[in-house]
């Protein structure tokens, strides 16, 4: 079975396009980064 690309892909792959994502809805950086740390623990 082979594995599914979400299991591969890295936190730093996807990260800019979060980033991105947040600020073309007027969001911060460092309002993604907040929220990140808190899914993370």
């Amino acid at each position: 079975m082979t594995k599914h690309r979400i299991y591969t892909t890295s936190v730093a792959s996807v990260y800019v396009h979060y980033v991105a994502k947040a600020e073309r809805k007027g969001r911060t950086k460092a309002e993604v980064d907040e929220i990140i740390r808190w899914l993370t623990g």
